[in-house]
């Protein structure tokens, strides 16, 4: 089934939120090996393009790793994801009192 995706921001970024999610609540464990970026692509109902953008901001992140004949796996840096963990938590905790606000 496609992944949901709302018009008002850039598909990869949603693309980024979700994976992101599923790395940081253990959906995608550490060490694993994800889908080729055509599985995922397939998966999201996204063109591979938009699906290789995602996962290179991911990279950037820290969050996946790329081996050049293997494909991508989860970070297996503990204090990367500790650090996502935190960073996402700060802001849902910042949306959540803006929203109260």
């Amino acid at each position: 089934m496609a992944w949901q995706f709302s018009s008002n921001r850039p598909i990869y970024s949603q693309i980024v939120d979700e994976i992101e999610l599923r790395i940081l609540n253990s959906t995608y464990e550490m060490g694993m090996r994800l889908p080729s970026v055509r599985d995922l692509a397939l998966l999201a109902a996204v063109n591979p393009n938009t699906m290789q953008r995602a996962l290179s901001e991911l990279e950037e992140m820290g969050l996946v790793t790329t081996q050049r004949n293997t494909g991508r796996t989860v970070t297996t840096d503990e204090a990367a994801i500790s650090r996502a963990r935190s960073a996402k938590a700060d802001l849902l905790v910042e949306t959540f009192m803006a929203q109260m606000k």
